[in-house]
């Protein structure tokens, strides 16, 4: 999050073009939506997950994200495509973590995690697509 105030800090005088883009996807998508991810998984699943689970996401999330970020700054549509596989991947992985989980458990912040899911997964098809109608 803080790349991404640093990223908002120098769009204007730098006159970068993609910079208010990549402040808010480091800030919303690095950042938020991967802090909701692991506070989520950290008191919402049946059975805690693993180091080498979270781990994996974690690096997956940040590889992915990384690579939509330089997909953007390079116009390659098919990068983006690329780094929005493991994003993809963790979504689902924090989907499938929270089977067995009782609905009344804890039922606001589940019905709030899982909305932060589907949200950010409806919107990687619509960032993918927006990366091919700018190409």
């Amino acid at each position: 999050m803080i790349a991404g105030g640093v990223a908002a800090a120098v769009t204007g005088p730098a006159h970068w073009g993609n910079g208010s883009w990549v402040a808010a996807f480091l800030v919303l998508v690095a950042g938020v939506a991967q802090l909701g991810i692991g506070a989520g998984q950290a008191h919402l699943p049946a059975a805690t997950p693993s180091v080498a689970f979270v781990g994996a996401q974690c690096g997956m999330w940040n590889l992915g994200c990384a690579t939509v970020i330089a997909g953007t700054l390079l116009s390659s549509p098919v990068m983006v495509s690329a780094g929005s596989a493991p994003l993809v991947a963790v979504l689902v992985m924090s989907g499938v973590a929270l089977r067995g989980r009782s609905r009344t458990q804890h039922s606001t912040i589940l019905v709030a995690y899982r909305l932060l899911l589907v949200v950010v997964l409806v919107s990687v098809p619509i960032g993918v697509a927006l990366a091919f109608a700018r190409r």
